[in-house]
């Protein structure tokens, strides 16, 4: 058995995620369709959009689930990174903190999906 390497996160409008992802990462798509946008963020491994099941994820489903940065470096980078996506108008939820594994912060892409920034564990 392999290990997971399709990860996929629930959007309305995949052209206004594609934008997001694409400038908040600064990477750009494998693909697109009108429904499905794949992001190699490493050799085999997707990051992907999917709105096929937009009728039944609407912008009140809850959000369980955080796409995961894990960064090098000290708690400086996250504060740096922080400042440069709040600079690109992003939503925080929550602002930089100390947490048990380091410092942190959580925002939100345009449908509500949650995006932590910690250090590397």
């Amino acid at each position: 058995m392999s290990a997971p390497n399709l990860f996929l996160v629930y959007v309305n409008d995949v052209e206004r995620a594609t934008a997001f992802y694409s400038d908040l990462f600064g990477i750009e798509p494998v693909m697109t369709t009108p429904r499905y946008v794949p992001f190699e963020v490493a050799p085999g491994v997707l990051f992907a959009l999917w709105s096929g099941r937009a009728d039944q994820v609407t912008p009140q489903t809850p959000r369980t689930s955080e796409v995961g940065l894990m960064v090098p470096g000290s708690s400086v980078a996250i504060d740096d990174i922080h400042a440069a996506w709040v600079a690109k108008g992003v939503t925080v939820v929550e602002p930089p903190h100390d947490e048990v594994f380091g410092r942190t912060f959580v925002i939100t892409d345009p449908d509500g999906n949650l995006i932590r920034v910690s250090p590397v564990d």
